[in-house]
């Protein structure tokens, strides 16, 4: 299943949900972690939007499970243990728009650049590889799991005040000229406190980041194109 054929399943789903949200829960954090996220937060964006009810430091795509597979890849390469590593991932969700920053990644390993766009690589194409093991008749889901449990958790570590909570995630954003893109955020009571820019990159991330940006835009566009169809 393709990330259209998803967005041909999910997008309506989304639709309703976040219709009940603002009906319901209008001050809720809403964390989307429904396929492809690079459309339906935009999606939900709208939706709120119309209702009279969006608050851009509340809304969140889930991008977590990219920065535990960059944090789990680099971690076994650089042969140093994988809870002290911190690797920053910014872009999207899907395939070249997830760029893993490994030149600021601690702790610091001198990486040949091979290994470094085999690791990028590895990143982007990591949903990819799960339903390539599993034939086809699944996806990540117990890893999605994980990486949503820890997002959620960071969210309400911020809302409980507890300070300098810091996670990648998908939101509205004006570090570049797209609406919304993932970087690192830090959460606080009232949703996002800040958001990071995207500190210095090597010139194997700055081609990255430029060659992501056609296709999150477009995916972008399509979200709200369809959040505004009816």
């Amino acid at each position: 299943m393709t990330r259209d054929d998803l967005f041909n399943i999910n997008a309506g789903i989304v639709k309703s949900l976040c219709t009940a949200i603002a009906k319901y829960c209008p001050n809720a954090l809403v964390n989307m972690i429904s396929n492809p996220v690079n459309s339906t937060v935009p999606i939900a964006a709208e939706v709120f939007k119309k209702a009279g009810t969006y608050d851009e430091k509340k809304l969140f795509g889930v991008t977590t499970l990219d920065v535990v597979r960059a944090k789990t890849f680099y971690a076994g390469k650089a042969k140093v243990p994988v809870e002290e590593v911190n690797v920053p991932v910014v872009g999207g969700h899907a395939g070249i728009t997830i760029l893993p920053l490994f030149s600021q990644a601690t702790p610091k390993a001198n990486l040949p650049d091979e290994d470094i766009k085999a690791l990028t690589k590895r990143t982007q194409d990591g949903g990819t590889e799960v339903v390539e093991a599993k034939a086809g008749k699944g996806s990540a889901t117990l890893s999605m799991a994980y990486a949503g449990a820890l997002f959620a958790d960071a969210c309400l570590k911020g809302l409980n005040g507890v300070p300098d909570v810091v996670e990648c995630s998908f939101v509205q954003s004006s570090i570049t000229e797209l609406p919304f893109f993932a970087s690192k955020v830090k959460l606080g009571k009232n949703g996002v406190d800040e958001v990071f820019g995207l500190g210095p990159l090597s010139d194997y991330e700055k081609q990255g980041l430029e060659s992501l940006i056609p296709e999150l835009k477009a995916s972008i566009e399509k979200g709200i194109k369809f959040a505004n169809q009816s």
